[in-house]
């Protein structure tokens, strides 16, 4: 990314960049991919050795970094990759917890920086789509610890995990943002149980069924009924988190497709050599650089008040999601049928780049958020002009 970083950021750049490219092939992606876990626990520690996975969090909660900046690049690199270790997981529930966790809850987290422990999150549901706010799953007060019930949905790497970070209803009305608690649930609680799939860009999911789980009073996170701030927090580094990794797998596709088209031979000549495809080619450069401004804008904006924050990162991942699809239909059909087979690694740069647009909000709805959010950041400046300019009614 084309901002000014630290050397301590350039330096974990260009070591990630070195271990995927070494360590990371496609060949071994696509092994890990399809492994019964759906990623590689040793190379998940050596992430941790590598400082990968403590960039992601700041150095009063056992990483150095957790700026939007050292999240963007950590993911760009991802993304180039196409890794599909439980870096998005680890990042938003140790967010959660580093937020609002207690020292004991926080513990948890220096086991993921290490690469010695897998953590989750799951809050979405199978009739919440995008929706925030709308959790069905309930958390009972019972005595002194809590009941709860309820399903959710998609949950990555939810097999292997360790733990999870759980949202919950701990009042009564479903759409509100007032009365979701987070809870942080032990991989081996009675009364859970899983059902995994395969995921379609690789790696695996599952459904959590809770049913009478029961946990104490101590696995409450934060505050009861006031936990959709830091819900809301915690996955705007994960839309953040998304919309790096799809800039790298953009900035890896659209490298791939000019390499093919200068050697890729017809009529005599390489295919870029003719003018139509190289104003597709300028086309999708330039929508490339309007998703890395993107990117930067929502990096340098993530410790922004609420507003700002929340209409940069929709910004960056509406964005993201169109030119993601659009430069996946391009990149294919500039390469013609072998771009749509298995053993290409752009088919699979594709896939997941529409498959990113799905997580955690689509380009409709991260439109709407940002113009939601557009209203109130004007509202709030049209309230604080029309105070200025009120006459005083002090006495002179």
């Amino acid at each position: 990314m084309n901002f000014a970083l630290t050397d301590e950021q350039r330096m974990l750049g260009d070591t990630l960049a070195r271990f995927i490219a070494e360590q990371y092939g496609f060949a071994t992606r696509q092994r890990i991919a399809c492994s019964p876990d759906g990623f590689d626990r040793t190379m998940w520690r050596r992430f941790g050795e590598l400082g990968a996975i403590g960039a992601l969090f700041a150095p009063e909660h056992g990483g150095f970094g957790g700026t939007g900046d050292d999240i963007a690049v950590v993911f760009e690199h991802l993304g180039r990759g196409l890794v599909v270790e439980p870096f998005l997981g680890a990042l938003v529930a140790g967010r959660a917890l580093s937020l609002a966790g207690t020292a004991e809850q926080r513990a948890w987290l220096a086991r993921v920086i290490d690469g010695e422990a897998v953590a989750a999150f799951a809050h979405g549901e199978p009739d919440s789509r995008y929706a925030l706010a709308r959790v069905a799953t309930t958390a009972t007060r019972i005595g002194e610890s809590w009941r709860l019930n309820g399903t959710k949905a998609v949950v990555l790497c939810a097999e292997a995990a360790d733990g999870y970070v759980v949202s919950a209803r701990t009042r009564a009305a479903v759409d509100a943002e007032h009365g979701i608690s987070l809870f942080w649930l032990p991989r081996d609680a009675p009364g859970l149980t899983l059902r995994g799939y395969p995921l379609i860009d690789g790696g695996r999911g599952a459904e959590l069924f809770l049913r009478d789980v029961t946990l104490p009073a101590s696995a409450l996170i934060g505050p009861k009924d006031e936990g959709f701030e830091t819900l809301e927090r915690a996955l705007g580094c994960g839309v953040l988190a998304l919309s790096a990794e799809a800039l790298g797998a953009m900035e890896t596709a659209f490298a791939a497709t000019l390499e093919y088209l200068r050697t890729r031979r017809q009529f005599g000549v390489p295919i870029g050599s003719f003018q139509a495809l190289q104003h597709r080619m300028a086309d999708l450069a330039i929508d490339l650089e309007q998703t890395r401004s993107a990117v930067i804008n929502a990096a340098a904006a993530l410790d922004a008040p609420r507003a700002a924050r929340e209409r940069a990162l929709s910004a960056a991942k509406h964005t993201v999601g169109h030119i993601g699809a659009r430069l996946s239909r391009e990149a294919v059909q500039l390469h013609g049928g072998i771009g749509m087979t298995w053993e290409l690694p752009l088919a699979h740069y594709a896939k997941r780049l529409v498959m990113i647009d799905h997580q955690l909000g689509d380009e409709d709805h991260h439109l709407a958020r940002y113009i939601a959010f557009g209203r109130v950041s004007n509202q709030a400046t049209e309230a604080t002009e029309a105070t200025e300019t009120t006459p005083s009614t002090q006495p002179r």
